[in-house]
């Protein structure tokens, strides 16, 4: 078998995400905005160089987000230090299932008790990412996955901050828990992944759905219909960088510097012009997360 050049198309994709040549800067934006979800602490270039990248296409306020006790410390601690940075503290839902499995409930339960510590601080204004995963959680794990979005769901009523969801492959049992629970008034569903049906169902409860570079992939028609449907006021941008990097450099790093790519594909289905999806956007965020 033949071995690809260096700079061939197939060579670029054997390599790490974090290896490849990062995406050019887009075009600024006309109306700043925010990347509601990343991890500054999974991406290759420092704090201060994603934040100066951001800024200089239009994306002044980024949202960082920990996923586990020490990654929510980090979280809280850089948004401490970074005037328009803030945390968002949490046990990713298959973090509590691990901890369970490999340290016991107990453990489980400092974490809980930790993260609660964390989501006190004024820098932190969100409890997540928390919510379900059946794709990466079998039936083994989701009793402690339930029982860790519970106990989420209540810390972020208690403390009154907006809870950032994380629903992959489990839609039935992330609306259920809600209801049951009872969602807290500021509800955020990251990279939101339901379908048409479903974006009703968050609009009619006035929770918001924030989008990420996936949508701009080939097979993710039944997103840009969700999107469609989803109200211009409930609607909001993120990353998820370093992963989901939007077309038409998916596969390679992603950073908060490339939300305009998504935002702008994001005004396109919706039919509107990029300043005013900017100008929801920026309020949306604004207000799902009370800075």
């Amino acid at each position: 078998m033949s071995t690809p050049s260096a700079d061939s198309p197939s060579a670029a994709r054997s390599k790490p995400r974090a290896e490849q040549e990062p995406p050019p800067l887009p075009e600024p934006l006309a109306v700043p905005v925010a990347d509601s979800h990343t991890h500054l602490d999974m991406q290759v270039p420092s704090v201060a160089e994603a934040l100066r990248d951001a800024a200089s296409v239009g994306v002044t306020t980024v949202i960082q987000v920990g996923c586990d006790l020490e990654r929510s410390r980090w979280a809280a601690d850089v948004a401490a230090d970074w005037e328009n940075v803030w945390a968002a503290v949490a046990l990713h839902p298959n973090e509590a299932p691990r901890l369970a499995a490999e340290e016991g409930e107990e453990a489980l339960d400092e974490a809980l008790a930790g993260i609660e510590k964390l989501a006190a601080l004024p820098q932190v204004l969100a409890v997540g990412e928390t919510g379900l995963d059946h794709f990466r959680t079998g039936e083994e794990g989701k009793a402690a996955q339930q029982r860790s979005f519970r106990a989420h769901i209540a810390l972020a009523k208690r403390l009154n901050k907006a809870l950032v969801i994380h629903d992959r492959d489990a839609h039935a049992d992330v609306l259920r828990i809600l209801d049951e629970e009872g969602a807290p008034e500021r509800t955020v569903f990251h990279c939101y992944s339901g379908d048409a049906e479903m974006a009703r169902h968050c609009a009619e409860r006035g929770w918001f759905m924030s989008f990420a570079g996936n949508v701009t992939f080939k097979n993710a028609q039944p997103l840009r219909d969700a999107l469609a449907v989803a109200p211009p006021e409930l609607v909001l941008v993120e990353t998820d960088a370093p992963f989901l990097t939007p077309s038409p450099y998916r596969g390679r790093p992603n950073a908060p510097y490339l939300v305009p790519v998504t935002l702008r594909a994001m005004a396109e289905t919706k039919g509107m012009t990029e300043e005013t999806l900017a100008r929801h956007v920026a309020a949306n965020t604004a207000r799902a997360f009370g800075y």
